[in-house]
């Protein structure tokens, strides 16, 4: 038995020998060796270049700009003190709301005034009459003294008499006027439309209305539109003569009304607030190097509260082409920015850049650029390999709306 199955052993290892021989020989050479050496020569396979962002760089024509801080200033501001003394009767103040001009905010109590107005209404009553009593005499004295009936010194009184009748009636109209003006004085309105402040005094109180002592009752401010005043850095100031106001040698109103500002809040992102320069100053503070400025804005929403610092963009020079990149295709070595370029033959290049500020969403390549190149938006790749673009749009926006379109094709499908 054991010789039975030491044969039938035997002859299978024969055939598979025999098989792998056959199979040996039908094989390359190159495989044949290979195999026969255990695959200790086999290459290792090449991945292809690894897929990666690229877009072409945005060219727009802006003017190059400068940001600076300012603070907004409300263009009128309103201390709110009586014009006469008394007591205060009714307080009508929406405190921090909104106020019409003449809208009724503190109401003085009137009673001691309408009491001198009917003063000073008797009084003149009074002198009216006194008028009419020396403007009959008068008429009797004329009639009298052709004929020598009275003395011309008579007659003289009589003339002077009149007219000082007739200044009581004048004084006793301007007393009258001033009581009225004191009544109406009482109705303490607003003076300019705006916002109006927190309450400094409540009903009941006495106020004072002496001039130079008046007491304060509440701050209005207005609120459209607002002022922005800023300071520019002597630097600025000149690249801004030299570019934006070519040609013009000083400040003035006139001269720069037209010039665009641009001015965006401490949460805001860019600069969303328009308006326009409207002051210059007239020489640079030698103590800071600077020289002071002030844009106006249109503020309907009431969002620029004075006090708040803002940020200012002032454009520096005319506008030309300029070059915008998508911020994340920036990168940091050593405190340079870089950016990296598809070269020729899809290879990476390093490219150091110097930016700007931002500009519709995208950052201002000053300086490492030009116009039609294409950068790499992210990927982990090195100078000098070789890439498989895949082209897509610079700005932010834009691939946001394509992905969305993409996905809903996809979703479609």
């Amino acid at each position: 038995m054991r010789t039975t199955t030491g044969v039938v052993l035997a002859a299978a290892a024969a055939l598979g020998l025999g098989a792998a021989l056959f199979h040996f020989k039908a094989m390359p050479a190159s495989a044949s060796r290979a195999w026969a050496s255990g695959g200790a020569g086999t290459a290792a396979a090449v991945p292809p270049p690894p897929r990666v962002p690229v877009a072409e760089v945005v060219t727009r024509v802006i003017a190059a700009s400068q940001e600076l801080t300012g603070v907004v200033a409300a263009v009128r501001t309103v201390e709110l003190r009586p014009r006469i003394g008394g007591a205060i009767e009714a307080v009508s103040v929406p405190e921090g709301g909104l106020v019409e001009r003449g809208q009724l905010l503190f109401q003085i109590d009137p009673k001691p005034f309408e009491v001198a107005l009917q003063t000073a209404e008797a009084q003149l009553q009074r002198a009216e009459v006194l008028l009419a009593q020396a403007e009959t005499d008068l008429n009797r004295s004329q009639r009298l003294v052709p004929s020598g009936a009275i003395a011309a010194k008579t007659f003289d009184d009589a003339v002077a008499r009149r007219r000082e009748r007739q200044a009581q009636v004048l004084e006793a109209k301007a007393a009258v006027a001033a009581a009225r003006l004191d009544l109406s004085y009482t109705r303490v309105t607003a003076p300019i439309a705006g916002r109006v402040d927190r309450v400094l005094v409540t009903e009941g109180n006495l106020v004072t209305g002496a001039t130079g002592a008046a007491t304060l009752l509440t701050t209005i401010v207005s609120v459209d539109p607002v002022y922005v005043d800023f300071d520019i850095d002597e630097p600025a100031y000149l690249s801004f003569l030299n570019g934006a106001r070519p040609g013009q040698a000083g400040g003035g109103r006139s001269d720069d009304a037209a010039l665009p500002v641009a001015v965006g809040l401490a949460t805001e992102t860019g600069h969303p607030h328009a308006g326009t320069l409207h002051f210059l100053g007239n020489r640079v503070d030698r103590g800071t190097g600077t020289i002071r400025a002030r844009a106006v804005l249109a503020n309907p929403q009431g969002l620029l509260t004075p006090g708040l610092f803002a940020r200012v963009k002032l454009a520096t020079s005319a506008p030309r082409e300029t070059v915008l990149i998508d911020d994340q295709a920036v990168g940091t070595d050593q405190g340079r920015r870089y950016v990296l370029v598809l070269g020729a033959g899809d290879k990476v290049e390093y490219r150091p850049v110097e930016l700007g500020p931002m500009n519709g969403g995208l950052r201002v390549v000053t300086r490492g650029l030009d116009p039609g190149e294409t950068i790499i938006i992210k990927g982990l790749v090195r100078p000098g390999m070789q890439v498989t673009p895949e082209r897509i749009a610079m700005a932010p926006d834009q691939r946001t709306a394509a992905g969305a379109a993409a996905g809903r094709q996809e979703a479609r499908r």
